[in-house]
């Protein structure tokens, strides 16, 4: 007996694991990206905290509100529960390998009846009756011992199983990693968005308060008989429609700060007081890290995360292989028997049994070979899903850049605008105060820069959000040090609640 256990447990040692051996696939990426050569100042990625980006605005409110979105975001949270759920499923699947033991006791008073012979069974335990039942139609049986199971992984199905469910615990990992990213990323693009409503929402008062001193100059010229009542309705007109812009500006500033609030976990109200105030949108540094495009397949959590999905695939496989194979385990009994409690201490009492069983399903209409396949499909299907990750990961890279270098030329040409616009203001006031100009070039000069610094405005947010995007699509927002506030955070003796 012991020669065939020691045979048995050299099997599981030496036996090779049935299934497909895990290989990162290659991936083709190119040596640069197209975008870097044709934008704005560069600089290594190296050279950039990319786990902490943020802090190139040197906005001490973003960097505030990113730190307590990090600690209260619920769906950071969920995304921790699932990495927690994930580790356990983790250790099911390592106990498996291991023999399970179970403890069991019984004592039971029973009759048989008067057509059952000595050789009867209590059918209440499904025990053999002792020799109490012989003489007499009521008895005794008490019993206690050890049952114990021990699946022998000759074929390596359980090792397969270990190890998908390993690769899945990194998956949900880059999964928490990849919500961090967003996170981080809509926290800071919702603050810069604010702070550019909260600019376009100043300007709007600063030109209805110059409309409204055209108007009165109008209105005074009006009574001087120096223009016409036309005039006075156009400055009406022209006042009425910027103050009419005042309302939708406000309700998009409440809206985002809204959204920030949730961000972070809190009730929508929350932070009106703290964000309320005007604030300039935080200014874009002159260089941006763009890096080469292999580290970024390391650095995007998205990627990792399609990767180690398609090595839990490609354990899977194995898994549904072994299912082809006979299932080896040693099966053994330990206890003590007998009619009377007394005597349950006694050598006699004692009864044990152990030794090898084999189970083989050699039917099952074809079953399992689908099985097989359904394992096949899903590994295919995980594997096209990596590739369209990575080739994505470079067209959001390739994107933000090309956004952020167009953008800034924008901004640029913006502000030359605005500055011919103010001028031009300047010059149809001044000759139509000295009645030498038409009061239509008034009006048309200050739309003209209301829309240029309004679009100004709205350009600085866009070069900010750009940058944000930037950094998002190049995974930034975690780096291994920020693992440890979230391994801290998981409580390994969670305590079990059972309700």
């Amino acid at each position: 007996m012991k020669k065939t256990m020691l045979l048995l447990s050299s099997s599981v040692l030496a036996g090779c694991a049935v299934g497909v051996d895990y290989k990162t696939p290659k991936t083709h990426t190119p040596d640069a990206f197209s975008e870097a050569h044709g934008g704005p100042t560069t600089q290594p990625v190296a050279q950039v905290d990319l786990s902490r980006w943020w802090l190139t605005f040197k906005d001490p409110e973003l960097e505030s509100l990113i730190k307590r979105a990090v600690d209260s975001n619920l769906d950071l949270q969920l995304a921790e529960a699932r990495v927690r759920q994930a580790r356990a499923q983790l250790g099911v699947e390592q106990g498996g390998f291991w023999p399970t033991v179970d403890v069991d006791a019984s004592a039971t008073k029973a009759q048989v009846s008067r057509t059952t012979n000595s050789g009867g069974t209590i059918a209440a335990t499904g025990q053999q009756t002792n020799s109490s039942f012989s003489t007499n139609r009521r008895g005794e049986l008490y019993q206690a011992g050890f049952d114990a199971n021990w699946e022998l992984d000759v074929f390596g199905g359980q090792r397969r199983a270990i190890e998908s469910a390993s690769a899945t615990l990194e998956s949900q990992v880059d999964a928490r990693r990849n919500v961090l990213v967003s996170l981080t990323a809509e926290v800071a693009r919702n603050y810069i968005n604010l702070r550019g409503l909260q600019r376009q929402l100043a300007l709007t008062f600063s030109n209805l308060k110059t409309q409204q001193d055209t108007l009165e100059l109008t209105r005074s010229r009006f009574k001087a008989g120096l223009t016409s009542d036309l005039d006075v309705a156009r400055a009406q007109a022209q006042v009425a429609t910027t103050a009419a812009q005042v309302p939708t500006q406000e309700v998009q500033i409440k809206q985002t700060m809204h959204r920030i609030a949730i961000l972070l976990g809190q009730e929508p109200e929350t932070l009106a007081a703290e964000l309320g105030k005007e604030q300039p949108i935080p200014p874009t540094p002159t260089e941006i890290p763009v890096g080469l495009p292999s580290e970024l397949l390391r650095r995007r959590p998205d990627v990792r995360q399609a990767e180690r999905n398609l090595a839990a695939a490609t354990a899977d496989i194995g898994v549904s292989v072994s299912e082809l194979f006979p299932k080896f385990s040693l099966t053994g009994q330990l206890g003590q028997r007998s009619g009377r409690a007394g005597l349950m201490t006694v050598a006699d009492s004692t009864y044990w049994s152990i030794g090898p069983t084999v189970q083989w399903r050699i039917f099952d209409a074809g079953q399992l070979i689908n099985n097989v396949r359904v394992s096949n499909a899903i590994q295919q299907q995980t594997l096209i899903q990596y590739k369209q990750t990575v080739l994505q990961s470079l067209s959001d890279v390739e994107d933000a850049m090309v956004s952020y270098s167009q953008d800034q030329n924008r901004l640029r040409a913006l502000t030359e605008a605005v500055a011919a616009n103010q001028r031009a203001v300047d010059l149809s006031n001044q000759l139509y105060t000295r009645g030498l100009g038409d009061f239509l070039n008034v009006l048309d000069a200050e739309r003209n820069l209301f829309a240029a610094q309004n679009d100004m405005a709205v350009s600085e947010t866009a070069v900010a959000t750009d940058l944000v995007q930037l950094y998002k699509a190049l995974g930034g927002g975690w780096n291994e040090e920020t693992e440890d506030q979230f391994r801290k955070r998981e409580d390994p003796a969670q305590k079990v609640v059972l309700e």
